[in-house]
């Protein structure tokens, strides 16, 4: 029974009206649904930007800034639309020791050049190399940064501590307990209740919104004791103001802000595309990587310079505002300026918000983010990719999902040139004339070499010896190295070699076994890695 009720659980988030046209008409239901799952958005924005200010060591308008100018930016520029931008735990992380050594104005200008540095991967268009990341490290990223929001929500139970008169709080150590617990508990419990019950009914209400106002107001009309918005920090404050950061320019700043400049580029540009793809799935779209480079790679620049703390794509955000229905723009436009209205007008009023009911939506989002059918494969796919699941999951809640996915597609790369290097065989057969002919099967490459080498025995082969590659392709230059090098024992024993079907790349870069190719009307035409145009930058071959 348990068991059912989660999974109608968690298909109550993921399922309903996801897979939508890759292109949704902004009708005047479609404008009304995407302001009000951007107000959603704003409000769970809220409390993440001023968490990660404090993980940064910076006072939390520098988060809540950056989330409203990164978000703006990037929703309308970005490479997929309904995806929410803003500071995220996985750069504040690295920031901590930047700003604890050199101060909140070497950030700004990190922020800065973090921003040029992804202008310039937009530019190149290195965001395509996304599609290297196999699925199931797409499976680890997703179920590791469940946990992380998750165990990121924990800290909500904790008593809230008092803000100094900077605006950083004092941080509560201690959890709750007795019957503040059992309220936080109920009250989030609450939330979720009305998320998965209010789809059942209507759909005119994003539900994310509807759960965190029916908790709100039951905590403001009873007065509950329980910890709010407020308790925090004062998210109040003014327009954000140019500001060129204040460090000077030379060799030795450079040399300080370079290194984490581009790990933050890399985590955000990670980050950033992984969402893009996830969000893609789940509506239907297709492309924009190199336009989400730039977009972030803007909004960063943008944010230096206005006093952010740069951010990148946030799934979490990006999950509430899909299913809440956002789908256009607009919505990531909208939450951004309910945002920066939150600081400059409505900060006394969202300060009573209770954190329980943000909690209860980020609860909801990791139900709907973890691939519950990740754990149901593991017994049924190959090895390796429950390996890769596994790893890239455990890497991502310890280290952060930059190394996660670095890890996982090296992984998953070496498995796969270990698993092709297993297939070069070659199946033999002596002539009638005395020759002997082997007929290579699998794929020559890097990996392979060894394997080929070991297929032939010159010492003890006929006079005339047949390497015939119909079934084989040759891929880069350790094939063709390879190749030169069996030639070369051949001609050393004084016997006679003739190469067979090889594509007529391999007739142009083949040196000393040049010679030794029979042309044939069926060669195959394929290109090789090594035949390199650096004009054109096509391979060579058809």
């Amino acid at each position: 029974m348990a068991k059912a009720l989660l999974a109608r659980f968690a298909n109550g988030i993921t399922k309903p009206d996801l897979r939508v046209a890759p292109t949704t008409a902004l009708s005047p239901g479609q404008f009304r649904t995407d302001v009000l799952s951007g107000l959603t958005v704003a409000l769970a924005l809220v409390p993440e930007a001023v968490a990660f200010a404090f993980v940064a060591g910076v006072h939390p308008l520098v988060g809540l800034y950056a989330a409203f100018m990164v978000g703006l930016i990037t929703a309308i520029f970005g490479g997929r639309p309904g995806m929410i931008s803003g500071a995220t735990g996985a750069l504040a992380v690295v920031m901590v020791a930047l700003v604890a050594q050199h101060g909140v104005e070497y950030l700004f200008a990190t922020v800065v050049l973090m921003g040029i540095l992804q202008l310039i991967a937009g530019a190149m268009h290195w965001g395509k190399f996304i599609r290297l990341v196999p699925h199931p490290v797409m499976l680890g990223f997703v179920n590791g940064l469940a946990i992380v929001i998750f165990m990121a929500q924990l800290t909500q139970f904790k008593v809230p501590g008092t803000a100094d008169p900077s605006g950083h709080g004092a941080g509560g150590g201690e959890w709750l307990s007795g019957l503040p617990l059992a309220l936080m508990l109920g009250l989030v419990v609450l939330t979720m209740a009305v998320i998965w019950l209010l789809p059942r009914f209507t759909k005119l209400i994003p539900a994310p919104l509807a759960g965190i106002a029916v908790t709100a107001v039951l905590v403001i009309v009873f007065g509950l004791d329980t910890p709010r918005v407020g308790d925090m920090a004062s998210i109040e404050g003014g327009l954000p103001a140019f500001h060129i950061p204040a460090v000077p320019l030379n060799w030795e700043t450079l040399q300080i802000i370079l290194p984490y400049a581009v790990i933050l580029a890399a985590i955000g540009l990670i980050e950033s595309l992984l969402t893009l793809n996830l969000v893609g799935e789940m509506t239907g779209q297709r492309g924009g990587a190199s336009q989400e480079c730039m977009a972030q790679g803007a909004a960063n620049l943008v944010t230096g310079f206005f006093g952010g703390m740069g951010g990148c794509a946030m799934i979490g955000q990006s999950m509430i505002n899909v299913n809440s229905g956002g789908r256009t723009r607009i919505a990531g436009i909208v939450a951004a300026l309910f945002l920066l209205s939150f600081i400059l007008f409505a900060a006394p009023l969202i300060e009573l918000i209770p954190l329980a009911a943000l909690v209860g939506v980020m609860f909801m989002v990791v139900i709907g983010t973890f691939a519950w059918n990740s754990l149901r494969i593991l017994a049924k796919v190959p090895l390796i990719d429950a390996f890769v699941i596994i790893l890239v999951t455990v890497v991502t809640v310890y280290e952060d999902l930059a190394v996660a996915v670095v890890v996982g597609v090296i992984v998953s790369a070496l498995a796969y040139a270990w698993n092709n290097a297993r297939r070069i065989h070659a199946e033999t057969e002596v002539t009638a004339a005395g020759a002997k002919i082997y007929k290579v099967q699998g794929p020559l490459f890097f990996g392979s070499t060894d394997g080929f080498a070991e297929l032939f025995d010159p010492e003890t082969d006929p006079d005339l010896v047949v390497v015939d590659f119909a079934g084989s392709r040759v891929v880069d230059q350790s094939a063709l190295q390879a190749i030169e090098a069996i030639a070369g024992k051949y001609e050393a024993a004084g016997k006679t070699l003739q190469l067979r079907h090889l594509s007529r790349d391999c007739h142009k870069l083949l040196t000393k076994a040049g010679h030794l190719v029979v042309d044939s009307d069926d060669d195959p035409d394929y290109a090789l890695a090594a035949d390199y145009n650096v004009r054109t930058g096509i391979l060579g071959g058809h």
